[in-house]
C-alpha cells in the first residue's frame, strides 16, 4: 500500500505531499483551487452530511463516529475503490482535510479504514 500522510488543507502544499486528495464533502472556506493545490477531490469517500452534522467534531463521539463512518464506507465500494486505485498508482498520497482537530477528523478515520482493509480489492 502507498505511503499515506494526512495534512490540513490550509497548510501550504509541498512537493513531498505526492498526490494530494481532498476527502471532505465541502470545499474548504476561503481557499482558492490554486491555493489548495488539490490533485483530486473525492467527495464520495467523505462522511455523509447527516453523519458530519451528528459528529460535529465532538471528540466524545469519536468511537461511534468511526463505527458509523466505516459502515458508510463499506456501503460505498465504488468510492473506496476510486481511492484505492490512487493508492496503486501513486507511491505517496496525502489525504487533505479542513477540520481544525488533527486527531479526530474523517481523514484520520479514513486512513485507519484503509489500513484495516488493505488486502481487500
Amino acid at each position: 500500500m502507498s505511503n499515506i500522510t494526512l495534512k490540513r488543507i490550509y497548510t501550504k502544499a509541498a512537493q513531498a505531499d505526492g498526490m494530494r486528495i481532498l476527502v471532505d464533502r465541502l470545499w474548504p472556506r476561503g481557499l482558492s483551487k490554486d491555493e489548495a493545490a488539490v490533485h483530486l477531490w473525492l467527495k464520495n469517500v467523505a462522511p455523509s452530511d447527516a453523519l458530519r452534522h451528528w459528529f460535529d467534531h465532538d471528540p466524545a463521539q469519536w468511537e461511534a463516529f468511526q463505527k458509523r463512518y466505516f459502515a458508510e464506507l463499506d456501503a460505498a465500494p465504488e468510492a473506496v475503490g476510486e481511492l484505492r486505485a490512487q493508492l496503486v498508482l501513486h507511491q505517496h498520497i496525502t489525504l487533505l482535510y479542513a477540520a481544525r482537530d488533527e486527531v479526530h477528523n474523517n481523514a484520520v478515520a479514513l486512513r485507519s479504514f484503509l489500513h484495516r482493509h488493505q488486502h481487500e480489492a
